[in-house]
Order: structure tokens, then C-alpha cells, then sequence
């Protein structure tokens, strides 16, 4: 009801606020032919020397807010559609995210940042692993570093980075005003969801200003590319944000935040609901850096943050057949009631510096910080033990590191190298490592002439460093359901190596059509080699020699129960290999733009027995096309997106698809807009290659239309 209230009184005011916002309108246009900055010129929050994405010698892309109200994304899931080299997942309650750089996802492999805060929570179970939540209505931008070159944002970061910027007063709070506010209402058909939003910030004097924003989604269950409703799909969350910042002095900022969400859905199992579960997500930040453009030896960044994740799963009704002891594999009645807990408190601590200075013709920007992660959880299942698929215990990782950036005339280095320590410990195992990874990358611009001054040619060779997570060493126990057989844990499992070689171009260029125009292109080709790589693998009891997986003659021979002779365990791997190519660009224009992207991707795993098999965790290779017009001096912009999805290679129940999209925005006024788009226009059947590990198939919304208006007011 919320959204229809802000759609009316903006209809009804609309009118009235045009005539008077034309002059100023116009007066924006005018000034956006001087004006040759695409999303790819924009600096990014990930950056640690000031670079737009454009500019970095590695594979960065920005979404901007822009983008975000363009999208109208439901989840988290939809922020990225159309960057290349990242997937996002989710099963069919999607409230909840994992995400997948270059075929690498889960345990730490991408670091999820939302304010400095890292994401590090995990679950076991058939389909997604590592989850994180954030509403896209939180978000101010976000920014995606590709591989291992991200090596100064953390341990562990063999896939990349994914950071996520939250809303802050300054942004929000126009030239002069004192206070403002927005509310938004957002319908889409299918699910029947409702999104309702509200923002308001306050400036306090000249150096401080504060932000809140709160977020309510209601989705019932979405219907397929068939018309079938899918089981699980439903859910409400209430999400929401608190941040202040002050400048303490002329040369400093300090920001503390927080950001909340409140989520249920039901858990599936054969078509209809088993269990509820109910979560609580509290991320606390605290981020100070000190710059001084007097002081070029100076500027520092320190943060801090606290996450906080809580997950509830409570039985609805009494399991009863095929369900299996977790200590024995015995058959086992599980009543309605009981509760599984996932606690993980996340606590980190990271700090760096960047001093600029010149040594006869080069020019130097040296970064040099260290960071702290801690990892407490805390699971307890239906008999009040430990549960034995995702264990309790403590990570610690920690890292220090030295990058320089040299410039000289044509030519850019990057030099840097990371120090890396862990420590896991539990009440079964514990386990430890440490080691240096090396990163350089050569740049080169050589040529002066006005079409080619833009182009720049890169090459990196980068490594990063992984260690086991705790669900890989410490879980065991036996198979839950359906099947019952045992998981093996493994305190001696070896951390794993990321060793990329990537080879890239940059290029940008102005007024090559029309005077206000540009265009700018990167593209990537990367081979990266993962030594150690983790996996799950299966054992047969039968021809087992080590004596880890003996068969169980007892389950094999009772009639009330189904088992399977093997053993699951997480296991080094000799190496994963994976390689892809990225290309991104745009071409902006007062008319409008056009955006083309593509990502493909081929990896597998290879044994120390030399097996090769394919990796379960590459994505669909995708070519994206997007093309917007601009009317009525740039209020309003109609446009589409096409998206090809190939299977990859290997992913017998992947099949290939494509989406066409369409959107349009209008700003009726400098206070009221109106969103509008349309997904999935052919109401195509395709479900995400990525989840080819549940235990049935999880398809994708088929069409939706999507309505929503904002109402921004101010003083």
C-alpha cells in the first residue's frame, strides 16, 4: 500500500514541480556535453591509490547508483547482471547470495566486503555455500575485483573481491540542504512482491551528517519460465542501515555504521515445507582514513567491523522416514520443535597507508598496511550437540603487505608482496600455515597519437593465498537423509595457492563522434592455477586401503536402511586450472549508450593421480548487449538488454539461454522519478548452471514486471 500511496501524491504533484524544474533540467544537459564520464571513469571504493576502473591494470568494474535504479533488483542477485566474470547464486529463497569470480566461490575464495565488514558466513547442505545478505536498496555502489591481484584487501581472496558501498548523508543530502528524505514503493508481478523503502538524513553543522534507511520486501512464490509456481521461493525480510560521519578535522573523516537485516523462509524438501528458518544479521563498522594534500607521505585508513550472523532452523513437522542419526546413520525421527543454531561473530581489523613521492623521473605511490580476521562459530543441532555438517570453531588469519606503484612517462609497474598466517582451532583438530605471495604487473602506453594516446597494455603475474575454512577440516558425521554414509574430517588439509597470469587492455577516448561522447573498453585474457585446490570427493569403503572408510556392515545389512559404501571427504586436489577471457565497454553519448560485455570460462580440477575432471563451480559463459535512450533532455530513458548464457563445459544439466530484458526511467521532477522494467520478456525455462549440486532442479522467474516510484523531499 505504501508503494501505491508514493505513486499517486508523486502523479499528483509531478505536474506542478515540471514546469519549474525544466529551466535547470536543460541547464544539466548543457553541462553534460562537457561532461565525457562513463561508470568505467569512476573511482572505485576498492581502490588504495585513487584509480577508476578505467585506469586500473587489473579487471575492476564499478556499478554505480545509476545502475542500481536501472536494474530495480529485487535481491543482491540482480546488481551484477551484465558484469562480466562474476555469477551470483542463490537457491530458490534468493534472499540470500553466494558469489562466483572466474569459477571460484565459497569458503572465503571471494571476499564479500559490505563497509569494510567481511561476510563470512557458511552452511553445508546442496546448493549454496557461503551466503551473505544485503539489501540492493542499501547500496550506494559496488565494485568487483577480479583474481588475485585483490591480495591487499585480505587473506584468502584467491577469486577476487566484491565490495560493497552503503549509502551515506553526503551522498544522499543535496547542495544546501539541511535535511531530506525519500520513500519509495516498488510492485512486481511475479511473486505478487512488495518493496517498500524509506530514507532520511540530517547534516549536523558543516563537518558531520547522519543517514538511516529502512527496507521492508514481502515476495510470495515466483513462478518458472512453465508457469510453475516454485516450492520455497517466498519470503519477507526487513533490512535496514544507520550511518554518521563527522570530520574531525579539516583533513580526516570518521564513519561508524550499521547495517541490519531480519529475514524467514521456509526450507523445502520434497516439494513441500520442512523446516522454518529465521535469521538476524547485525554488521558494525567503524572507518577512519586522515589525508592531507600538504603531507603527500600521508594517507591513512583504518577500519574496523564486527559481523554478527544468527540462523534458526526449526522443524515444522515430525521427519520421520529417511532420516538417519548424524553419530550413528541409524534410522532416526527428528520431532517437530526441534532447533538447529548457526552462530558466526566475525570480527576484523585492517589498516593501511599510501605515501606518494618522486625518485628522480619516476613517480611513486607506496601502500603498506595489515589486516586481522577472526572467525568464532557456534552450531548446535536437534540433540544439543555440535552439529557435525557445519562445525564449531575459531579461524584466525592475518596478512601484512607492501605494493608500489611506479610511473614513468609510457610505462606503469606494480610491484607487491603479501604475508599471510592462519590458525584454526577446535576441540578435534587444529592446524596452521603461513606464506609470501608475490604480485607484479608491467603497463605500458605507447602511443602519443590522438586516436591511440588511450590504449595501454598490461600483463600480471599475481598469487594468492587460501587457508581451509573450518567446514572443510572439522566436518563429519554421517549423511543426514535419503542416504546415510560418513564424512571424514581432515585436520591435515593444505591451504590453497592461487597463480594467475593475466594479459590486458585499456583503452579510452573522447569525442570520436560526436564532441561529448566516449568510449571505454577493457578486456582481460587470465589462466589461473590453483595448487591445493579443496574439494569434496568420495571414498569407496570396498577399495579403501588407508582404513578411513571402513565399510559398515551393520547399515549394510539393515533392511531399515539405505547406505552407500563410500566416504565424503574434503581433499587437496594437485591443482584446479581455469582460464577465461573478460570484455567490457561502453560508449556514452548525449543521445544515450551502449554497453557490450562477455565472459567466458573453462576450468577443471586435476588429481595427484593426474585425473582430470570438470569443476562443478564454472558459470555459464555470457555475452551481454545493453542500449538506452535519452528523451525529453535526458528525463526520460528507454531501453533493453540482451544476454546470452552458454553451458559450460562438462555440466551434463546445464542447457544454454538467453534473456531479453527491457527498462525505462523517468524523472518527472528533481523530487519524483518513476522505474519501470520488465525481466525475462520470452518467459524463458532456464535455471542457473551453478546449482547443479541441489538435489532437484531450482529454475529461474520467468517473466515479471516491475513498477516502482520515489518521492525525495528536502529543506
Amino acid at each position: 500500500m505504501t508503494g501505491a500511496a508514493t505513486l499517486a501524491l508523486g502523479m499528483a504533484t509531478a505536474a506542478a514541480q515540471e514546469a519549474a524544474t525544466n529551466q535547470e533540467n536543460s541547464e544539466q544537459a548543457e553541462q553534460k556535453k562537457d561532461d565525457t564520464i562513463t561508470v568505467l571513469d569512476k573511482i572505485t571504493v576498492v581502490s588504495r591509490t585513487s584509480e577508476s576502473a578505467i585506469d586500473t591494470m587489473a579487471s575492476v568494474s564499478h556499478v554505480d547508483q545509476e545502475q542500481l535504479e536501472r536494474r530495480m533488483a529485487t535481491t543482491a542477485n540482480g546488481v551484477f547482471f551484465g558484469v562480466p566474470g562474476i555469477t551470483m547464486q542463490s537457491d530458490a529463497r534468493r534472499a540470500a547470495s553466494s558469489v562466483n569470480i572466474r569459477g571460484l566461490q565459497d569458503f572465503g575464495r571471494v571476499q564479500v566486503i559490505v563497509d569494510g565488514a567481511r561476510q563470512d558466513f557458511s552452511r553445508s547442505g546442496h546448493g549454496t555455500g557461503s551466503t551473505f545478505w544485503i539489501d540492493p536498496e542499501l547500496i550506494q555502489s559496488a565494485d568487483v575485483i577480479r583474481g588475485p591481484v585483490a591480495n591487499t584487501y585480505g587473506s584468502g581472496a584467491i577469486g577476487g573481491v566484491v565490495f560493497f558501498d552503503t549509502k551515506d548523508a553526503e551522498d544522499f543530502l543535496r547542495p544546501g540542504e539541511t535535511w531530506a528524505g525519500s520513500v519509495t514503493g516498488q510492485y512486481e508481478t511475479n511473486g505478487r512482491g512488495w518493496t517498500t523503502s524509506a530514507t532520511g538524513a540530517y547534516r549536523i553543522g558543516e563537518n558531520a551528517g547522519v543517514l538511516g534507511n529502512i527496507v521492508y520486501r514481502d515476495y510470495g512464490e515466483y513462478k518458472d519460465g512453465d508457469g510453475d509456481r516454485v516450492a520455497g521461493s517466498s519470503f519477507d525480510i526487513l533490512s535496514g542501515m544507520l550511518k554518521a560521519s563527522v570530520r574531525p578535522t579539516e583533513n580526516s573523516e570518521l564513519k561508524l555504521g550499521w547495517v541490519g537485516a531480519s529475514d524467514s523462509w521456509n526450507e523445502v524438501s520434497g516439494g513441500s515445507p520442512v523446516s522454518d528458518l529465521d535469521l538476524k544479521q547485525n554488521t558494525f563498522t567503524a572507518r577512519y582514513n586522515v589525508t592531507d594534500e600538504n603531507l603527500s607521505w600521508l594517507d591513512l585508513h583504518i577500519n574496523a567491523a564486527h559481523n554478527k550472523t544468527n540462523l534458526d532452523r526449526t522443524y515444522i513437522r515430525t521427519l520421520v522416514g529417511g532420516q538417519f542419526d548424524p553419530q550413528t546413520g541409524y534410522p532416526t525421527v527428528i520431532p517437530a520443535g526441534s532447533q538447529t543454531t548457526y552462530d558466526l561473530g566475525t570480527t576484523s581489523f585492517d589498516i593501511w597507508n599510501t605515501s606518494r613521492f618522486d625518485t628522480g623521473a619516476l613517480g611513486h605511490e607506496l601502500t603498506y598496511g595489515g589486516d586481522w580476521v577472526s572467525d568464532d562459530m557456534v552450531t548446535r543441532d536437534p540433540s544439543g550437540s555440535m552439529d557435525t555438517y557445519t562445525p564449531s570453531g575459531k579461524r584466525r588469519v592475518s596478512g601484512a603487505y607492501v605494493q608500489d606503484k611506479i610511473s614513468w612517462e609510457w610505462l606503469e609497474v606494480v610491484a607487491g608482496l603479501r604475508y599471510d598466517s592462519y590458525k584454526l582451532e577446535s576441540e578435534a583438530a587444529s592446524n596452521s600455515g603461513d606464506r609470501l605471495s608475490p604480485r607484479i604487473t608491467v603497463g605500458v602506453s605507447p602511443f602519443q597519437t590522438a586516436a591511440l594516446e588511450g590504449l595501454q597494455f598490461y600483463g600480471t603475474y599475481a598469487e594468492g593465498y587460501r587457508s581451509p575454512s573450518i567446514t572443510e577440516t572439522l566436518m563429519n558425521g554421517m549423511h543426514p537423509s535419503g542416504a546415510t554414509f560418513p564424512f571424514l574430517p581432515n585436520p591435515n588439509l593444505r591451504p590453497e595457492t592461487g597463480k594467475t597470469w593475466e594479459f590486458g587492455v585499456n583503452y579510452r577516448a573522447d569525442g570520436m563522434i560526436q564532441p561529448d561522447d566516449a568510449l571505454r573498453v577493457k578486456a582481460a585474457y587470465f589462466n589461473n592455477d590453483i595448487d591445493d585446490y579443496i574439494g569434496q570427493t568420495t571414498i569407496s569403503a570396498f577399495t579403501d586401503t588407508t582404513g578411513l572408510c571402513p565399510v559398515r556392515w551393520d547399515l549394510l545389512m539393515n533392511p531399515d536402511v539405505t547406505y552407500a559404501p563410500i566416504c565424503a571427504q574434503y581433499q587437496n586436489f594437485a591443482n584446479a586450472r581455469i582460464k577465461g577471457f573478460e570484455f567490457e565497454g561502453v560508449y556514452d553519448a548525449a543521445w544515450g549508450f551502449l554497453g557490450l560485455s562477455a565472459s567466458i570460462i573453462d576450468g577443471h580440477t586435476v588429481s595427484y593421480a593426474g585425473v582430470r575432471e570438470d569443476l562443478t563451480t564454472i558459470p555459464s559463459s555470457q555475452v551481454t548487449g545493453q542500449v538506452g535512450f535519452k528523451f525529453l533532455e535526458e528525463r526520460l530513458l528507454i531501453g533493453g538488454e540482451v544476454q546470452y548464457n552458454g553451458a559450460p563445459k562438462g555440466n551434463k544439466t546445464a542447457r544454454d539461454f538467453t534473456l531479453v530484458n527491457a527498462f525505462a526511467t523517468y524523472k518527472a521532477s528533481e523530487n519524483f522519478n518513476v522505474n519501470f522494467r520488465v525481466d525475462n520478456i520470452f518467459d524463458v525455462k532456464y535455471a542457473n548452471p551453478l546449482n547443479a549440486t541441489t538435489t532437484t532442479p531450482i529454475y529461474e522467474p520467468g517473466v515479471s514486471f516491475k513498477l516502482a516510484a520515489t518521492m525525495r523531499f528536502g529543506g
